[in-house]
């Protein structure tokens, strides 16, 4: 963790560490806030750093360590509201916009960060990868609210499609990350496992990068993280039709909930998907609480369970 402790200064690195200690596996979030005690969040839980509260200084020095003492590098990150650093990691920025002409330039005044931890988790998705295939790959959505681990079981399909699994040859993949969060890539160069076969378009709009991706890298597979625009949904559109399956998430609780919004209508009405994969939030991310075929059936219950990852309740945690 020695790329997250380094944006901090010597005092709260060290109160850091002493709180963590040994559990830096199960920490998701470090929040720093000017002038407020520093949150960590593990799951569910909830711990607090109340001594070496941090102060205008200490907010300065973080800001010079991610952007390397040259802010104006960053003016695209800071549009966008997120920095991602080596290891993947992504730090969240909030303070005062700066706007032009009604859009925002960049924020100014930063006082808020969160230090979201990336941690890859080979094989996490080696349960769930057989439902989504049937003599070829399925296009499938996965649906979660935020922090129940969508990226991360996502990022593991990736891996297996484009390694392959048992006996299924690997395909070409081809990732857009938008938010660097797949890949969690520094330069272009992705700093987690994405598979032999993956092409990954970085910090690139989905929908413009869907199109690039059809047109240059010719995929098996296109995945995205977190549809939601019109845009989006016309892209996914015209990758089905070139022939390409579709793998993406989206932000939502249930599927009944996902079917009713306007914007992504026309996947439910041309009956896109054939695999809907729901996720819970627990103590730890990525429990698939079911997996639903284009019939709405939850077909998690009616499968062979696998020895890994599957608890009583026919959810799958990893």
């Amino acid at each position: 963790m020695d790329e997250i402790l380094r944006l901090f200064p010597d005092s709260i690195k060290e109160a850091i560490q002493r709180k963590v200690q040994n559990r830096w596996s199960e920490l998701q979030e470090i929040r720093f806030r000017l002038n407020q005690p520093i949150e960590l969040i593990y799951g569910t839980k909830i711990e607090w750093i109340y001594h070496d509260i941090p102060d205008s200084q200490d907010g300065i020095f973080v800001l010079n360590q991610l952007s390397h003492f040259s802010l104006y590098r960053m003016e695209d990150e800071l549009r966008e509201g997120y920095i991602t650093i080596e290891g993947g990691h992504r730090v969240g920025l909030a303070g005062k916009v700066n706007t032009l002409g009604g859009t925002v330039k960049a924020i100014q005044h930063i006082t808020f960060f969160n230090i979201r931890i990336a941690k890859q988790k080979l094989n996490v998705a080696s349960p769930i990868i057989p439902y989504l295939y049937k003599e070829q790959y399925m296009n499938t959505l996965f649906i979660g609210s935020p922090q129940t681990g969508k990226t991360t079981l996502i990022r593991d399909v990736v891996r297996l499609i484009a390694t392959g699994w048992k006996d299924i040859p690997a395909k070409k993949v081809a990732v857009i990350d938008e938010r660097s969060e797949i890949g969690g890539s520094i330069k272009g160069v992705p700093q987690h496992n994405v598979g032999i076969r993956t092409d990954l378009m970085d910090a690139c709009p989905k929908a413009e990068g869907m199109m690039m991706m059809i047109r240059s890298m010719s995929p098996d597979v296109l995945v995205v993280d977190e549809i939601g625009s019109d845009k989006d949904v016309q892209a996914l559109m015209e990758a089905i039709l070139a022939g390409v399956v579709v793998i993406c998430s989206v932000h939502g609780q249930t599927l009944q909930e996902i079917k009713k919004r306007p914007s992504l209508q026309q996947l439910f009405q041309q009956d896109v998907f054939k695999r809907f994969v729901l996720l819970e939030k627990q103590q730890q991310p990525g429990f698939v609480k079911s997996i639903y075929d284009q019939n709405g059936i939850n077909i998690l219950q009616k499968k062979r369970s696998f020895s890994h990852g599957v608890d009583r309740s026919t959810s799958i945690h990893r």
